[in-house]
């Protein structure tokens, strides 16, 4: 079935039937066109862990991001989310193509100083938030870009050993794997 052709959605029904099953529990590599790396596990239909690879905050990491994920038809998702330090990002993911397409929305602090950035997110919220909070926060870098996906399997849903360590920490060539 092709959503919005077969069930268009209207004010009394706004949101098509949803399967996410396509998506969640699996790990995705991919690679920007402007070379930036990065890795996303999405771990059930509400949060994400990710790992950048390499680019502007290669090294950083995060656990339990919540997201918006949505179909938006056949092969076709949107993963969306804000985080503590003032980025939003919007990714659209089809798998079956392997390519997706990532707008990620940084603060200006971020864009002056991204380094402050690259660690492990979640034992540093209240200091990404002050750094949010100090700014500046405009004007916003916009890095809309194309991205192909290298690797795309299936690790089941809610594992937390999917998104364990640090890029830094993983075994040479990780993050080269192709399937």
């Amino acid at each position: 079935m092709t959503i919005g052709q077969d069930t268009p959605t209207t004010v009394e029904n706004p949101v098509p039937p949803q399967d996410l099953s396509g998506i969640t529990g699996h790990r995705f590599i991919y690679t920007y066109a402007n070379g930036w790396q990065y890795e996303m596990y999405v771990k059930n239909a509400t949060t994400i862990d990710y790992r950048i690879h390499t680019g502007m905050v290669g090294g950083r990491w995060v656990k339990d991001q919540e997201v918006d994920l949505v179909r938006l038809a056949d092969d076709v998702y949107k993963v969306s989310w804000h985080e503590p330090t003032g980025t939003s990002v919007v990714v659209n993911v089809l798998p079956g193509r392997r390519v997706l397409h990532g707008t990620i929305f940084f603060p200006h602090w971020i864009e002056q100083d991204g380094a402050k950035t690259v660690l492990y997110q979640n034992d540093h919220l209240d200091e990404m938030r002050a750094y949010r909070d100090a700014g500046p926060t405009y004007p916003v870098y916009v890095v809309p870009e194309f991205a192909r996906i290298t690797l795309f399997e299936y690790v089941g849903e809610n594992d937390e050993s999917v998104v364990a360590v640090g890029p830094e920490d993983l075994p040479a060539g990780f993050a080269d794997r192709v399937n």
